[in-house]
Parts: C-alpha cells; sequence; structure tokens
C-alpha cells in the first residue's frame, strides 16, 4: 500500500504546478513590451520618447484595470472549493467581471483620448506631446481586449490551467513582432506606419490573445462547460459589487507602487542624465526578475481562495506559507546573481566597455546592489498581497501600501538623495524602505489572520 504523500509536500506540488506557468507567462509577457521597444527604438530619440510616455500613461491605466478585475480568481477559487453549484457561481463571476472589464477600459480609452493634453498639462515639449497624444488615440483601442483577457487569463488558472497562459502569451510575442514588422517599417506589402505602426501591432496583439482564450477555453472540455458567454446580458449586482469592493483596493494599490517608481525617475531626473539612464537599466532588470513572486502570489491567491472557500484553515495555512517559502528561494537565487555578477548582468542592456557609459555603468551596479537587498521584501510583499487577496482582503492591504510606498518610501528617498551625498543610492534605499515596511505589516497580517478573523 503506497504511503499517503506529506500534506506540505503535496501543497508544495501544487503550488509549482500553478505558479510556474503563471510566473513564465510574466516573463513572456515582458518580452512582448520589450518588442515595441526594440522596433520604436530604430524610429528615433523623438519616437521612443513619445512610446514611452505613452506606454506610461497607457498602461497605468490598463495594468490597474486588469489588476482590479484579476480579483475574479479569488471568487473562482473560493467557489471552487465550497463546491455547491460552482459551475453556475463561477459563470456569474466571471460574466460580472467581464462586464467590469469593459466598463474600466471604456473609461480608460476616455483617459488616453486627452493624452496629448495630459502630457501637455504635465510639461511635456509639444512635439512630444503630439506625437504621443496621435499614438495614444490608436493605442488606446487595445484596452478593451488586453482588459477582458486578463479576466481570461484568471479564469484558465483558477481552473488549473495555467499552461494556456504561457502559450498564449508566447503566441502574443510573435504576432506583436510580426506586427512591428510589418506595420513600423511597411514589409509585406503594408504600409510604412513608423510609430502608429507600432500602436496598430499591439492593438493586433492584444485582439488575438483575446481571441486565443477564447478558443482555448471552447476547445478544453473542462472549461468549455462553463459555458462563460451564457446569457451574457444578465445583471447580477451583487457579484459586480462584490468585485468591485475587492478589486478597487488591488487597483489602487498598483497605482500607489508605480506612482512610487515613476516619481523616483522623476527625482533621478533631477539628478542626472546618468544616474537616470541607470536607474531605468537597474528598474529593468528588478522588474523582469520580480516577475517571478509576481507569478507565486497570483498562485498563493488561487491556493488560498480554494481552501478559504472550503473552510480548510489547515489548508490556508499551507498553501499560503508554501508560497512564500518558494518564493523567497527564488529571490534569494535572483539577490544572489545580482550581486555576483551585476556587471554581466547590465552588460544585456549596455555596452559596458563604451567609455561614454561608464558613469552610467557604474550607478548601475551600485543600484542593482541595493536592488539584490529588496529582491527579497519586493517578492515577500508581492506574495503576502497574494495570499491575503485568496482570503478575500484587499481593503487593509490597501491602506498598508499607501502608507508605506509614500510615506517613508518616498520620504526616504528624497531625504536620502538629496540631503545626504548618496544621491541616487538614496533614493534607491528609500525604495527598498517602502518595500520592506510594506512587506513587514503584509507578513504581520498574514500571520494574525486567524486573530483578525479573516480565515472564517
Amino acid at each position: 500500500m503506497a504511503a499517503t504523500p506529506h500534506p506540505w509536500r503535496t501543497e508544495l506540488g501544487a503550488t509549482l504546478r500553478l505558479a510556474g506557468p503563471l510566473a513564465v507567462a510574466n516573463l513572456l509577457q515582458a518580452l512582448v513590451y520589450a518588442i515595441d521597444v526594440v522596433f520604436v527604438a530604430r524610429l528615433g530619440a523623438e519616437a521612443l520618447a513619445a512610446a514611452s510616455l505613452s506606454v506610461s500613461l497607457f498602461g497605468l491605466m490598463a495594468w490597474s484595470s486588469s489588476a482590479m478585475v484579476s480579483v475574479v480568481s479569488a471568487l473562482i477559487a473560493a467557489e471552487q472549493g465550497r463546491g455547491r453549484h460552482a459551475l453556475r457561481e463561477v459563470r456569474r463571476s466571471v460574466r460580472m467581471a467581464l462586464w467590469l472589464a469593459v466598463a474600466l477600459a471604456l473609461a480608460g480609452m476616455l483617459v488616453c483620448g486627452h493624452g496629448e493634453a495630459i502630457l501637455l498639462a504635465a510639461g511635456e515639449p509639444s512635439r512630444i506631446a503630439v506625437r504621443a497624444g496621435g499614438f495614444l488615440l490608436v493605442l488606446r483601442w487595445a484596452m478593451i481586449p488586453m482588459v477582458a483577457a486578463s479576466v481570461l487569463r484568471s479564469f484558465v488558472a483558477a481552473l488549473g490551467r495555467p499552461v494556456f497562459a504561457t502559450a498564449i502569451t508566447a503566441l502574443s510575442i510573435i504576432v506583436n513582432g510580426l506586427g512591428n514588422y510589418a506595420f513600423v517599417f511597411g514589409h509585406w506589402g503594408m504600409p510604412a506606419l513608423g510609430l502608429t505602426g507600432s500602436a496598430l501591432s499591439s492593438n493586433c496583439t492584444a485582439l488575438a490573445t483575446l481571441i486565443a482564450y477564447a478558443l482555448a477555453i471552447s476547445c478544453d472540455r473542462r472549461l468549455h462547460r462553463y459555458r462563460l458567454l451564457g446569457h451574457w446580458w444578465r445583471a447580477e449586482w451583487a457579484r459586480l459589487g462584490a468585485l468591485i469592493r475587492l478589486g478597487a483596493p488591488i487597483g489602487f494599490t498598483v497605482v500607489a507602487e508605480a506612482g512610487l517608481f515613476g516619481s523616483a525617475a522623476f527625482l533621478m531626473g533631477l539628478l542626472s542624465e546618468a544616474q537616470l539612464a541607470a536607474h531605468t537599466v537597474a528598474l529593468q532588470i528588478a522588474a523582469f526578475t520580480f516577475q517571478l513572486p509576481m507569478g507565486i502570489g497570483q498562485a498563493a491567491t488561487i491556493r488560498v481562495g480554494h481552501c478559504y472557500g472550503a473552510g480548510d484553515r489547515a489548508g490556508i495555512t499551507r498553501a499560503g506559507w508554501t508560497a512564500l517559502a518558494v518564493g523567497v528561494g527564488f529571490s534569494l537565487a535572483s539577490a544572489a546573481l545580482m550581486l555576483g555578477a551585476p556587471r554581466l548582468i547590465v552588460s544585456a542592456y549596455v555596452d559596458i566597455t563604451a567609455p561614454a557609459n561608464a558613469a552610467m555603468v557604474s550607478f548601475a551596479v551600485r543600484f542593482l546592489a541595493v536592488a539584490a537587498a529588496f529582491q527579497l521584501v519586493d517578492g515577500a510583499q508581492a506574495i503576502a498581497a497574494g495570499a491575503l487577496r485568496g482570503l478575500q482582503d484587499t481593503r487593509v492591504p490597501m491602506a498598508i501600501a499607501l502608507l508605506g510606498y509614500w510615506v517613508p518610501g518616498f520620504g526616504t528617498a528624497v531625504l536620502l538623495g538629496f540631503a545626504t551625498r548618496l544621491q541616487g543610492l538614496g533614493v534607491w534605499i528609500g525604495l527598498a524602505v517602502g518595500l520592506a515596511v510594506v512587506a513587514t505589516l503584509l507578513l504581520r497580517r498574514w500571520h494574525r489572520r486567524e486573530i483578525l478573523g479573516l480565515a472564517l
């Protein structure tokens, strides 16, 4: 008779099977955005600046909206855990999440439609603002399929098909690369549209991604039986209210974190061009490695949410702490790489032997030393937040994020960056302090979940 697997070992296997494909999908998504930069950079500095500003505004709207609707994974997991009428309840949750996705995307499109005026009000040069505004008028049409695809991604992951997210994101890399090649420079009989062509390619990629999710769901027997578009016009106001109540704090948290790092770039620009360039490179590296703990955090939401719906307190404990242990392990590995071979990593982005890059490379290496430290706290806060979302706890984590990022975090960055000789290094220490405060408070809340009544 075979021995019964240890519950913690079983949980570890379940977490890795779920987190692995999600983390790889996140890494691939970063490559999708990198492709746009590669093609647009060939159009010149002005085009790249316009595209960067456009994507910053568009991305803030799209990512916060996607984060808000992704809370549907916690509801799906809880409904699966409860088991009663799960098919019908899951369908209702996804239907309302799609309603919410369209509403949020339309609001984002409205904002992007005034992109030129927003950038001019922010003090950007008129030539760049005009080009960015035109770019946004085309790019904004990607908003609806992009946010709706986030709902379907959450659905397939919560239903045990995370590999679909990996495969579809890999497909989107191909579509975006071919689209940029065709529309930006006018290959295969297409007109050379330049910057507008890159926006058009992003639209095609977003639409192709949404269609791919729809086809994958319709072709999978387990997923197809949910008939997500059945009675799509029927409102479930209580369910929609729950999505907004739980999802809005997540959206605001994304805005708070993005605002912190965006403000750090502004502070760097006040110090020197070399430090701003180094900050951009180091932050790209840190953001790339962050995709792994972010995927584990997404898995934690689903695993904890399933146990929460089932009323399995021991399972909640195993799911949360297992995800945290796995995440810290990966974060330690990436931190060791940043400390052990920083110049090698930076060389993937710039020519470290060029004399003109010497100052920038020197700053980037110093920033990566701090980034190595906040790999641990950034990963811990992402996974702790994911576990708490599984318990449908989002409001207090939002308050923790707002407090931690903007009081000790931004405050320390300004103090050390401008009142000491640390300058850019001080700004990065401030980022690390903010992340550490948030991670500490979220971990404390997770640890006290029983006392706070969150696991009931």
